[in-house]
């Protein structure tokens, strides 16, 4: 590729990432793209240009996309409205369906050990960040949930292998014991 060539793959790459509501796949950069264009170069290029400034090329939920950059994003707080947050039983069940789907509504209540209301799963469906999977082949055929790729981009993941895993949420058991603390308190 000619060096004009390169400059035209960057400019459309970055115009429909722009452009785009959603992380733009690289399915859909390598139809629009030049045919000799190396989507993940032109897309690391792009990412290099943006580093250094106020909005960031990342890759999240399978596509790319542009965020503010994280050192300026606080002092956007003060200007731009942020979304309203879940409660604390949407955000219980919304990791039970990420980290567990497909699962079925009674599963979600066993895991929680609370029953769940209907409005909680609204809730997740209005903001899309679940979604129906079809249906577990038991009795009752119950609905199996699963999360969206809005879920991806609003938790920032590029996949769900990219969600935290057990060990790195629980509390450091090599922190220093409850029986020294109290003893050093005690000095």
């Amino acid at each position: 590729m000619i060096e004009t060539d390169q400059n035209q793959a960057l400019r459309l790459a970055e115009a429909v990432v722009f452009a785009a509501t959603q992380p733009v796949t690289p399915r859909v950069l390598a139809n629009l793209l030049p045919e000799d264009a190396d989507v993940d170069a032109v897309m690391a290029a792009l990412a290099a240009l943006y580093a250094p400034r106020g909005v960031n090329l990342v890759q999240v939920a399978g596509g790319w996309l542009f965020r503010t950059a994280p050192d300026i994003a606080p002092a956007l707080r003060k200007v731009v409205e942020l979304p309203r947050r879940l409660p604390r039983v949407a955000m219980e069940t919304l990791a039970i369906v990420a980290y567990h789907q497909p699962v079925t509504r009674t599963e979600i209540e066993e895991i929680r050990g609370a029953s769940l209301s209907q409005t909680t799963l609204d809730l997740l469906l209005e903001n899309g960040l679940v979604t129906p999977k079809g249906r577990r082949e038991t009795p009752g055929r119950p609905t199996l949930w699963g999360t969206t790729p809005a879920f991806l981009a609003q938790f920032g993941l590029n996949s769900l292998r990219d969600l935290p895993r057990r060990e790195e949420l629980l509390i450091d058991p090599s922190g220093p014991s409850t029986a020294a603390a109290e003893a050093g308190a005690g000095a």
